[in-house]
């Protein structure tokens, strides 16, 4: 789906005219959904340095990441998201995409005789049982 581009020029003279201001997101997510991915990473980083905690640009830069095939880096951003809201959608489908990837891109690789675990692999199927976990406590402790 192509960005609307009145909507990103409005975003980019916002932007110039208050470097700190929060739509570094919103441009930022027009540019990724564009497939201008490094115009998108290069915002978020930018914008983020500004607003560290914003989750909806870790969101943006996480997706922008995996679109750019930096699947770590993404990790890495859909992680913090989930550090500070566990129940983030996006992010966690951005995880669950990352390790089917990873699942994926071992088996095209064929049954090997010895090379050691991934570590981001096993570090991401941690987060997503203990995410699991903690939604099934939820769910019997309020009785869904």
């Amino acid at each position: 789906m192509a960005a609307d581009h009145t909507r990103i020029d409005d975003l980019r003279r916002r932007l110039e005219q208050d470097p700190a201001s929060i739509a570094f997101a919103q441009l930022a997510e027009e540019y990724r959904r564009d497939g201008q991915l490094d115009r998108a990473v290069q915002i978020c980083r930018a914008g983020l340095a500004h607003h560290p905690a914003y989750l909806s640009a870790h969101v943006t830069l996480g997706r922008a990441l995996m679109g750019l095939g930096q699947d770590g880096e993404a990790q890495v951003e859909f992680e913090y998201v989930l550090g500070a809201a566990p129940d983030n959608l996006v992010a966690l489908k951005g995880l669950e995409e990352l390790r089917a990837r990873l699942t994926s891109e071992a088996g095209r690789d064929g049954p090997s005789s010895g090379p050691a675990p991934d570590p981001v692999l096993e570090e991401l199927e941690r987060w997503l049982a203990a995410i699991r976990a903690d939604r099934t406590a939820g769910a019997a402790a309020t009785g869904r």
